[in-house]
């Protein structure tokens, strides 16, 4: 059987190359928010565009920039304040928030964002 990193070996990701940070950009642009949230889960979306996409008016645009591992660091802060209970249980999951945003979700209104960073303190000591 084969291990991810090694079917990753023998199938590397195409190069990264200004067009596709084109199209990035577009996607992150368009009036759907469904393509919004293909942009805003892209390992390569710009900072800038993470800035933009941690503003979207559509809460699962910004629960996919919360849920991504390669969302800036100072973006994953801001979801933390986030109006959305949704948004703010995806970045409580997400392994690369940073510590003060943890403490932030440690003591949100919600319950549920409590129980997921506990749970996620669990899993990390477990």
């Amino acid at each position: 059987m084969t291990t991810s990193q090694e079917a990753a070996e023998l199938h590397p990701a195409p190069k990264v190359t200004d067009s596709k940070i084109a199209r990035l950009r577009l996607l992150a642009n368009d009036a759907n928010p469904k393509i919004r949230e293909s942009a805003a889960s892209s390992h390569h979306t710009p900072v800038k565009v993470f800035e933009a996409l941690a503003k979207d008016s559509d809460e699962g645009v910004r629960a996919c920039v919360a849920r991504n591992e390669h969302a800036p660091c100072d973006v994953l802060r801001m979801l933390a304040n986030d109006p959305s209970e949704t948004v703010r249980g995806f970045l409580a999951v997400n392994f690369f928030v940073p510590d003060a945003a943890m403490r932030t979700l440690a003591d949100d209104d919600s319950a549920t964002v409590q129980r997921l960073v506990r749970w996620k303190r669990e899993l990390a000591t477990a």
